[in-house]
């Protein structure tokens, strides 16, 4: 059973889409950093539902009960715990589906590994679940803004509709001005209609979701099989609905030769050379190599980009199978996402978030 994410920094997660709550335990976190209670609950208030028409309908306030590891304001060092409980659950709705299996759900794959399945909401399976990914990124985050590390997601294509791969190219502070958490105001109002005309057909869209990271230090990264891409791409590719994870150039990369790919160095600025043991004095005069060069970073900035497919539940007739292998049809009811992205950018920071601060714990643990 791995429901624990992490070397150093872990975060260890329970909880049912429609059971009494979601919950966790953070053990690694740092002791005497400000605990901001009000920061992380505005991290659960941009992933919970119900914000939105183009989000689902489902009321849940999320609050976060802390249950252990703060004292005064500060964490101790000990085990963090805590629980966001679930008060709107509808598991009425999902009664036909007790002895069905939804196509592209983890319903066959969750019943052929344990021979029995929570059919509420998708039980474990459920992304309500990514509630304690998203805590538990929050007190990483709260470490590494210490550090002067920023991370920003936003949604970059739904759909057809898509941004400029460059992300220079975009003010990411107006990321929370839309619904769709889109840094273009133009292209947010489209990606905002597509999804509302997607909504009233009965049918989910994907897209795409872009994360920079800003501020990390070269050295962030373990040689051979602890590659700092390879972490966030199992992290990225460990969320609901994400089929795909790229950095840098990525793909686009194929496509360009050697000469036009590397980044040639140039000495870094004076704000930034020499400041610590492990600023580097050197720069890159680009960044194809999105911040990583042989599994470590290279304090360039850190981007990627995350493919979300399209909702599993849609509320149209579907073919399918029953428990026993006969064919049927069913129609799915409930309260669902058309497009899972708006909602899941936050989860993609945690997810970066507690990633580089546990590479970051394990880089300095050999220095001690």
């Amino acid at each position: 059973m791995r429901n624990t994410f992490g070397n150093l920094f872990r975060l260890t997660t329970f909880g049912e889409s429609h059971g009494e709550a979601i919950g966790g335990v953070v053990d690694g976190m740092p002791p005497g950093i400000d605990i901001d209670l009000a920061f992380i609950q505005n991290e659960l208030n941009r992933r919970r539902p119900g914000q939105s028409r183009i989000t689902t309908s489902r009321q849940e306030a999320d609050q976060v009960e802390l249950l252990s590891g703060v004292f005064e304001g500060k964490s101790t060092g000990c085990p963090i715990g805590f629980i966001v409980r679930n008060q709107n659950q509808h598991s009425q709705d999902y009664e036909d589906l007790r002895s069905l299996f939804r196509p592209s759900h983890a319903d066959y794959t969750y019943y052929n590994k344990y021979g029995i399945r929570d059919h509420r909401g998708g039980g474990r399976s459920s992304a309500r679940i990514t509630i304690s990914r998203v805590v538990g990124g929050a007190l990483a985050k709260l470490v590494l803004q210490q550090k002067g590390i920023t991370i920003q997601a936003y949604t970059s294509q739904v759909g057809a509709i898509a941004l400029e791969r460059d992300y220079h190219r975009y003010d990411l502070s107006l990321t929370e001005t839309n619904a769709v958490r889109c840094p273009d105001p133009q292209k947010a109002a489209e990606m905002e209609a597509l999804i509302a005309q997607v909504k009233a057909e009965g049918d989910t869209i994907g897209g795409i979701i872009t994360c920079v990271v800003k501020g990390c230090p070269a050295g962030v990264g373990e040689p051979e099989f602890g590659k700092l891409h390879a972490a966030l791409g199992a992290a990225m590719l460990s969320i609901n609905a994400v089929k795909g994870f790229e950095y840098g150039d990525g793909f686009d990369g194929v496509n360009t030769r050697g000469s036009e790919q590397n980044d040639v160095f140039i000495p870094a600025s004076t704000e930034t050379a020499h400041t610590s043991p492990f600023v580097s004095p050197l720069s890159t005069k680009s960044n194809h190599s999105g911040g990583i060069q042989g599994g470590i970073s290279n304090g360039q900035d850190i981007y990627f980009r995350v493919a979300f497919k399209p909702v599993a539940t849609i509320l149209q007739e579907q073919q399918t199978m029953d428990i026993d292998g006969n064919p049927t049809t069913f129609t799915a009811r409930g309260r669902h996402d058309p497009c899972v992205l708006p909602r899941a950018v936050p989860v993609v920071e945690s997810m970066a978030a507690m990633t580089l601060l546990d590479y970051i714990l394990l880089r300095n643990s050999a220095f001690l």
